[in-house]
């Protein structure tokens, strides 16, 4: 397991080790998109990451897709989750936000407006959205005019900068798991006929206008960017993954992005494929096989080893484990995770897990 432990430099990041945070939405901000002295206490308690990337964070208003998630695009939240990167900063940690624009992925309770969840084409999930009076439908959301396309690339580009000024190391652009970005790239969510859709080269469109705006914001070694090759979840489809992620890879490369995210769904080929392509940092999220959920250590160890990656995303074994990296050098024994704990509530099943005496 020695290789998880080896220090590792992402863009001007320093890296401990190679353990990473993945991504994971808890679902206990308060009811204004703001975090609390909870949130700070969580992750905190995981600052021996290598790097910490948090829950998805929306960017505007009409980004949120779940009840209490957090936001980035008011003072007030700012303000709050200076108190969280204070806390893992204090313990030697490294934060990045992760910003998730869900697009489709909404319902109207979720919006002061009552509107409807935007998408690049007037198409459904055909899912449903939990809330606290049951599970309500995603209606078909409003197709995107140019100018939300333009105010989605600002309003990301302006959560970065909102990022830093709340203190975070950096922030991940989520372009994986059917939300906003990955709509654009995939063609069951995206059939427009203008110049985000149709073609590849049009429907990497928006996702590259958002990585470039966001670097400008608040420069390239600051952002990660986030893909999930292959994924159907919240109802996206894809016909030509391949060469719609050789595509997006290409044009992204020339960025200097801090580093580039993959959720990997059980097809180590085409994992294979980016990495060769790829010429910057590459953390894995890694799941060799369909089966092969949630991920082990033992799976993070294979993919260094064959070079598929430069450092390792956990997500469950983060959540049950909030020293992980003391029970992977003792060979366990790995906390079971506490799966009514994982949306909403208050302390149980979230920073109650725990630790290794």
């Amino acid at each position: 397991m020695d290789e998880l432990f080896e220090e590792l430099s992402a863009g001007k990041l320093e890296l401990s080790n190679r353990l990473v945070m993945a991504p994971m939405t808890r679902s206990r901000a308060v009811h204004d998109g703001k975090v609390t002295a909870l949130h700070a206490e969580y992750y905190a308690q995981r600052a021996g990451a290598g790097l910490i990337i948090t829950e998805g964070t929306q960017p505007s208003v009409r980004g949120q897709g779940y009840v209490w998630t957090p936001g980035l695009h008011s003072d007030e939240q700012v303000e709050a989750w200076r108190e969280v990167t204070d806390a893992v900063h204090a313990e030697g940690g490294v934060i990045f936000v992760q910003l998730m624009h869900t697009g489709r992925v909404g319902h109207p309770s979720l919006y002061p407006d009552g509107g409807l969840p935007v998408g690049p084409s007037p198409i459904a999930t055909g899912e449903q959205m939990w809330s606290p009076e049951g599970m309500l439908e995603h209606p078909e959301p409003r197709e995107m005019t140019l100018d939300d396309i333009a105010e989605a690339v600002a309003d990301f580009a302006a959560a970065a900068r909102n990022a830093v000024a709340a203190g975070f190391d950096g922030v991940e652009l989520h372009g994986a798991n059917g939300y906003l970005i990955q709509q654009f790239l995939a063609d069951g969510s995206n059939q427009r006929t203008d110049a985000y859709g149709g073609t590849i080269e049009n429907r990497i469109r928006f996702a590259v206008e958002v990585a470039k705006a966001t670097a400008d914001a608040i420069g390239p070694e600051r952002v990660g960017f986030r893909v999930s090759p292959g994924s159907t979840a919240n109802g996206v489809s894809e016909s030509d993954t391949s060469e719609l992620y050789d595509a997006l890879v290409a044009a992204l490369a020339p960025l200097g992005l801090a580093y580039l995210h993959i959720m990997e769904l059980g097809d180590r080929e085409q994992t294979r494929r980016i990495r060769a392509a790829w010429p910057g940092t590459l953390i894995l999220n890694p799941h060799p096989t369909p089966e092969s959920f949630p991920s082990k250590p033992e799976d993070g160890v294979e993919a260094l080893r064959e070079g598929v990656a430069d450092a390792v995303a956990f997500a469950e074994l983060w959540l049950a484990n909030p020293d992980l990296p003391a029970r992977i050098k003792a060979g366990g024994p790995y906390n079971e995770a506490d799966r009514a704990g994982f949306y909403g509530g208050d302390h149980c099943g979230y920073t109650d897990y725990p630790v290794l005496s």
